[in-house]
């Protein structure tokens, strides 16, 4: 692993004590199910209330908003594509979730900041494209910021902290 900046863990992302999550998001920032609705519950209601107040979020977009009852101090929401073959657009899409939630963590002082694999839950991202681009492009923000001291890809199960592990020995 080139970068020592770059983690995985395996487990519950609303547990995690950083500065931000990234939240797996609909457009309408309303809570739904996978990540997204884990978060919102965590987080109590108050996040929907302050989340859809930004609402309709493009996909390929991103908005922060506070952590509320969450250990983490600000939620930043992404709109992931929906995986439609490969040939819409899905990886810049994808690839344009991480570089906007990275430059929202910076923006608000962020120096820690956990990832879901974003899209591979019901948007049905195939795993091991989605984790290809969420390691190249963090890496690449990385590179060339020292604003962020620690990023943690969270692996919802084992095939996904697998799938992390590939990846980041590639970096």
């Amino acid at each position: 692993m080139a970068d020592r900046r770059l983690e995985i863990v395996q487990g519950d992302i609303t547990k995690l004590e950083v500065d931000a999550i990234v939240n797996a998001a609909n457009s309408a920032l309303a809570g739904g199910g996978g990540v997204d609705g884990a978060i919102h519950r965590a987080a109590g209601p108050e996040l929907a209330r302050e989340a859809t107040r930004f609402a309709p979020c493009p996909t390929g977009d991103a908005v922060i908003t506070p952590g509320f009852r969450l250990p983490a101090k600000f939620v930043i929401h992404t709109v992931g594509p929906v995986w439609r073959g490969g040939r819409a657009g899905e990886a810049e899409l994808l690839a344009s979730c991480y570089r906007k939630s990275l430059s929202l963590a910076v923006e608000h002082g962020a120096r820690t900041v956990a990832f879901p694999a974003i899209s591979t839950g019901i948007y049905g991202y195939p795993i091991d494209l989605a984790t290809e681009i969420a390691v190249r492009e963090t890496a690449a923000f990385l590179e060339v910021s020292d604003a962020i001291d620690r990023v943690i890809f969270t692996a919802f199960s084992e095939d996904v902290r697998r799938a992390y592990e590939k990846e980041l020995a590639k970096a």
